[in-house]
């Protein structure tokens, strides 16, 4: 189903549920992989997940529809990322550099991580990145969105965010030089 019909569906008296397992269904996977990357921690990003659910069913009866469902619940998404980043670097009082040796860590004792050792280097060089480089990077390069999707989703500029993608490549060439 597309998202115009899971949200039809989803206004049909008493289909509301099962719409919205459909939509858990369709995104949920997605939605791990983009969070995962970010915080690296299965157990954060599967927090961070079902928090974005929570949102999202709470705010979709609200959902005016003027985005696509997939670029809110990115946007829920990546605000729930954003909002746990903050808040574990207040808590913790991490600077930027020992915060990404924090998550290189995560990703080093993770026994769900299966990627080899060129894979492994790729995402400690992606941790090592400022967040909203970060964000752009993933966004971009892994779940392949188009920038106009991600200036929605983020709302910055198409113009930023080619920028931010392109220091973002530089910085992890320059770091897979030397991981490597």
């Amino acid at each position: 189903m597309d998202d115009k019909d899971l949200l039809a569906l989803y206004k049909e008296d008493g289909k509301g549920h099962y719409a919205f397992n459909l939509i858990v269904g369709k995104y949920s996977e997605r939605l791990y992989w983009h969070i995962r990357k970010i915080v690296a921690s299965h157990e954060d990003a599967n927090d961070l997940l079902q928090n974005t659910f929570i949102k999202a069913w709470n705010g979709l009866p609200e959902f005016r529809e003027e985005s696509k469902l997939f670029t809110w619940l990115y946007r829920i998404a990546t605000n729930e990322v954003l909002t746990f980043l903050k808040r574990k670097k207040v808590r913790s009082f991490l600077s930027l550099t020992d915060y990404s040796k924090q998550l290189e860590n995560i990703l080093e004792s993770d026994v769900y991580f299966n990627g080899d050792a060129t894979q492994k280097a790729l995402h400690k060089a992606i941790l090592k990145l400022p967040k909203k480089q970060r964000l752009v990077f993933n966004m971009r390069y892994f779940d392949e969105l188009k920038y106009e999707e991600i200036s929605e989703i983020l709302g910055t500029s198409v113009g930023a965010l080619k920028a931010s993608y392109h220091h973002a490549t530089q910085k992890i060439r320059e770091s897979l030089q030397e991981l490597l």
